[in-house]
């Protein structure tokens, strides 16, 4: 499995749950295009696991940008979650 998915309110929200490589990136991308076509939401929410995509991972995330043109769905990407485990410590006022 390449992505997860909900459908909440008319929003579909995509994980992409891990880098894709050029072998993975056109079944993630299928993936996500019988997604769209099934549900036909509202809007689009794509969220990609790493701060700094690789190639595959951006050429998918084209493709889908392309389609929800086509469709006239918008789309947005957002990054990584990031749990307070990996934020930096605040800084102390002195």
């Amino acid at each position: 499995m390449l992505i997860s998915h909900a459908m909440e309110d008319g929003v579909l929200h995509v994980a992409l749950l891990r880098d894709l490589d050029v072998s993975s990136r056109a079944a993630a991308f299928l993936e996500t295009e019988a997604l769209l076509l099934a549900h036909r939401p509202r809007l689009v929410r794509i969220q990609i696991p790493t701060a700094d995509p690789s190639p595959a991972s951006l050429s998918a995330l084209t493709r889908a940008r392309r389609l929800c043109e086509a469709l006239g769905i918008p789309l947005t990407v957002v990054g990584p979650v990031r749990t307070a485990a990996d934020r930096p410590p605040h800084p102390t006022a002195a």
